[in-house]
């Protein structure tokens, strides 16, 4: 059986810490949606790793690591990334990460278009609305173009690069030449509509040549390689990238990634049976914060968002940028739970809360004194509501060196099982602090 990490906000939530300590119990760590716009920061005896592509159960040295279907590839900054955590420890990555041959690669020129976009947007004098910008906020990786490619079937998949390398019935020359064909059709079909935008494709084309045989030996067919592993009674940890309010589908569109986020991209980029999930643990921050445009509706352009901003050191692991804070949002947590259906919750950053006298929580949205039946899928409308909230006590006490759940302050207890009595969802996990070690498990019935 498989369980499950999901992003339950607007992502950053610290879903690398649970995976984490979940990767102490587990033989294979995957990765199903996304690219390298995700970002994890682990700590572990006070060596702090970044990942942003790579599975975390890298640094687990018993753990193997899968990158799914789901996932688009920028080889350059996953091998970039691989020699990284090499360099700071990590030992055997090469051999305990695959690559699923079904993945699109995202080349230089599908982050190019993504900055392309973003200017467009920007400086588009068609918008109606000036209170709400048409531009994205994306973190330039070059997701949504690979991934618009991959929809409309002109992407390249990573067996399309590998392609004769491993069988003599397909000629290793012919099939590079089939992909440098593909490279080029794709490359022409962008210039058509953008013009002649600046680019080296001869440079960029000679690299994949070489990414061919480095990448090799770690590429698989992810179905097989998933269900081999079911079939084992293999331990399984599926990794989510960003988070809920952020899915193509669910999330507060257009203001989102390109990917399913939630637990229907777990299915879709691993090739897994919803059968054999059983956990799914939502990672919930114990206040609210996003990266990017689009509506936040219990943000907080004050002190109380700048405390929060400063305590939290809310910086995003990928991009660098200032996250946006607020208070808790229980109609998000809401609507999030409901399309994933948590069966727990680790709620994280709680010793950020510690010095605040009284705490907000977001409990309803209300239109001319009407309280909304469900989170809005009109932004227009949803840049209007009323937040009703609830005011609860604060605890006014450093928790970052408790080691037990049954120690927290009774404020500190109290706010967490508002929480849980809102959601109808346990919570099993608490985060104090940044490392490994501060988190405290609370058993659940």
């Amino acid at each position: 059986m498989a369980n499950v990490v999901l992003g339950s906000q607007w992502g950053d939530e610290g879903k690398g810490k649970l995976v984490d300590i979940l990767c102490n119990e587990i033989d294979v760590c995957c990765r199903c949606a996304g690219g390298n716009n995700a970002g994890h920061t682990i700590v572990v005896n006070n060596i702090k790793y970044d990942f942003h592509m790579l599975p975390s159960g890298l640094v687990n040295p018993n753990c193997l690591n899968l990158i799914g279907n789901g996932v688009v590839i920028h080889l350059k900054s996953l091998l970039l990334e691989l020699n990284n955590l090499k360099e700071k420890g990590l030992k055997n990555c090469d051999e305990r990460l695959f690559i699923s041959s079904r993945a699109h690669l995202v080349f230089d020129f599908h982050q190019k278009l993504d900055n392309l976009n973003e200017l467009h947007l920007s400086n588009d004098s068609t918008n109606a609305n000036k209170k709400q910008t048409l531009k994205i906020g994306t973190t330039g990786k070059g997701i949504g173009p690979t991934y618009s490619t991959k929809a409309s079937r002109s992407g390249i998949r990573v067996h399309h690069l590998i392609s004769g390398l491993n069988s003599d019935a397909v000629d290793e020359n012919e099939a590079w030449k089939e992909f440098e064909s593909k490279y080029y059709r794709l490359l022409n079909s962008f210039y058509k509509i953008y013009g002649k935008f600046e680019y080296d494709p001869v440079e960029e084309l000679a690299r994949f040549k070489s990414y061919r045989s480095i990448i090799n030996l770690m590429v698989v067919d992810s179905t097989h390689f998933v269900h081999t592993a079911l079939a084992d009674k293999k331990r399984i940890l599926v990794e989510g990238a960003n988070a809920l309010m952020l899915d193509i589908d669910f999330g507060t569109y257009p203001y989102v990634t390109s990917s399913n986020t939630g637990i229907g991209g777990v299915i879709t980029g691993l090739g897994i049976p919803p059968k054999a999930i059983n956990n799914i643990y939502g990672v919930v921050k114990a206040y609210t914060t996003r990266v990017g445009e689009g509506p936040f509706p219990t943000e907080q352009l004050n002190d109380d968002g700048n405390k929060l901003q400063s305590i939290g050191a809310e910086f995003g692991v990928t991009t660098g940028r200032k996250r946006r804070c607020g208070w808790l949002d229980l109609v998000v947590l809401k609507y999030s739970t409901l399309i994933n259906g948590y069966t727990s919750l680790n709620i994280t950053k709680l010793d950020v809360l510690d010095t605040f006298k009284e705490i907000k929580v977001g409990i309803a949205y209300k239109i001319d004194g009407k309280t909304l039946d469900s989170f809005p899928d009109d932004l227009n409308l949803l840049e209007k509501v009323e937040v009703e909230y609830v005011t609860l006590d604060g605890w006014n006490q450093d928790i970052t060196q408790i080691k037990s759940y049954d120690d927290l302050p009774q404020n500190a207890k109290s706010y967490l099982k508002y929480i849980e009595t809102f959601l109808n969802v346990p919570i099993q996990w608490v985060g104090t602090g940044p490392s490994r070690d501060s988190m405290l498990y609370k058993p659940i019935n």
